[in-house]
């Protein structure tokens, strides 16, 4: 590559300004299909956790909200019980991470940073992690904040998809490796009520992150 440019820029010294405009836009244009390179191939770690997310639809959950006291570390609700953020939970925990230990240390650590929707004055092992928003944080502090946008394209299967549903009621799902039936989207594994189902409903609320979260 070195003895192309070498030759391009010995060349210059007999073009006219034309040939140099031309030879121009051909450098610039080069020099954009180098740097932009292959695209990234999707993350084996996120597929395998669209896959996890995908066994639990086969559970039947009910949803309860309850507030429970559950074991520390690797603690869980009943597993027949449940919201949305414990598909989100279990989900990581099929691949052997725990987010209640995980959330639970970083909002020990750095609490101020956390929401202070409960008044909450020290954290508590049993509900943090189980929280919308403490999630959220804890994605965009330990993993990437993706765009949120409303091209489908931009949403991959293990993509974490926070909403607004409205009255100060925030939901949470996995982006699936199902595609919906028109094949324009990927199917949501979320919990709102019907138990850890697919949904086609990337869209139908308003979405306020977008998260990637490997742990290292």
């Amino acid at each position: 590559m070195n003895g192309f440019f070498l030759h391009y820029y010995k060349s210059l010294r007999n073009t006219t300004e034309g040939q140099m405009r031309r030879i121009s836009i051909f450098a610039i244009a080069l020099l954009i299909f180098l740097a932009s390179g292959p695209a990234l191939p999707q993350s084996a770690f996120l597929s395998q956790l669209a896959d996890s997310s995908a066994l639990l639809t086969k559970v039947n959950v009910r949803y309860d909200p309850s507030y429970f006291r559950i074991s520390y570390p690797m603690g869980d609700v009943p597993a027949n019980l449940g919201v949305c953020t414990d598909v989100v939970i279990r989900a990581y925990r099929k691949m052997g991470i725990d987010l209640q230990e995980l959330v639970h240390k970083d909002i020990a650590a750095n609490f101020r940073l956390y929401p202070k929707n409960w008044k909450l004055t020290k954290p508590d092992k049993n509900i943090d992690h189980r929280r919308v928003p403490n999630l959220m944080t804890f994605f965009e502090r330990k993993g990437r904040e993706l765009a949120i946008s409303q091209h489908a394209t931009d949403y991959k299967p293990g993509h974490i998809v926070c909403w607004n549903l409205g009255g100060g009621i925030l939901h949470i799902g996995i982006v699936s490796n199902k595609k919906s039936p028109d094949g324009r989207r990927y199917l949501m594994i979320h919990n709102i009520g019907a138990g850890q189902v697919f949904e086609d409903c990337l869209f139908n609320y308003t979405i306020i992150g977008q998260y990637s979260y490997e742990p290292v």
